[in-house]
């Protein structure tokens, strides 16, 4: 079992950010806008500082990479109520929702064939949901990855993103065209990317889903994963 702020740092790993810096063991993160984990500040671990002070360099490092400062924080850590007292919210208008659940699982128990990591025509449109940049390109491509997808008729219409570190497979961008919903192609595209997972020394799956989303927190259960922890993104309370 990984301890919360491992299995974070994982994480972290797997979704680089273009810009990078710690604070302690804080790590301040920026890309452009693209996705809050990629653009928010990790917060496992002592920054070295006082909160205030640290939340402080958070919001400087914000401005300089033209962002809007957020911290990631793991619900009920020991942060939560100091980043509160410094005048911090959760951000109920976060577009992808202000509370996230980390799930894990044993890739053994639904890995199914082994995925073919191609950088298919049309998988950058449908994972990422607008145009494609540069920040996209560096925070997906990243790593050891596998980019896995279902072509029918010459176009993607199912494909997810998968990057191993250490022992852990994170699992990212799943998405299936809504006219292909319902045909199990989410469940054939999870077990391919775990037996790559496998294959590339991996023994478990970590994702990150957010709590509304209730179909995908279902799949994922069906695969065999468990909530492990959940996180929550925090801005400035004039922000």
């Amino acid at each position: 079992m990984h301890t919360v702020d491992h299995l974070e740092s994982l994480c972290a790993r797997a979704w680089p950010a273009v810009a990078e810096e710690r604070l302690g063991d804080w790590l301040m993160r920026a890309a452009a806008g693209f996705t809050g984990r990629a653009n928010s500040t990790l917060t496992c671990g002592d920054p070295g500082v006082p909160v205030p002070s640290a939340l402080s360099a958070v919001e400087g490092f914000a401005r300089a990479h033209g962002i809007k400062p957020i911290a990631h924080v793991v619900r009920g850590s020991g942060h939560e109520r100091a980043i509160a007292d410094a005048g911090w919210r959760v951000d109920l208008d976060h577009p992808g929702g202000a509370e996230s659940l980390v799930m894990t699982g044993p890739l053994e128990k639904f890995a199914d064939g082994a995925a073919e990591s191609r950088d298919l025509p049309g998988w950058w449109e449908l994972t990422a949901g607008s145009e494609v940049t540069a920040a996209m390109r560096h925070v997906l491509g990243t790593g050891r990855v596998c980019f896995a997808g279902v072509e029918e008729d010459g176009v993607v219409v199912a494909a997810v993103r998968g990057a191993v570190v250490e022992d852990v497979l994170h699992v990212a961008r799943l998405a299936v065209r809504p006219e292909h919903r319902r045909r199990g192609l989410a469940t054939r595209l999870m077990g391919e990317l775990a037996g790559w997972g496998l294959a590339e020394g991996a023994t478990t799956c970590a994702l990150q889903v957010a709590e509304h989303n209730t179909a995908a927190i279902r799949l994922y259960e069906e695969l065999g994963c468990s909530e492990h922890h959940r996180y929550r993104y925090w801005v400035p309370a004039g922000s």
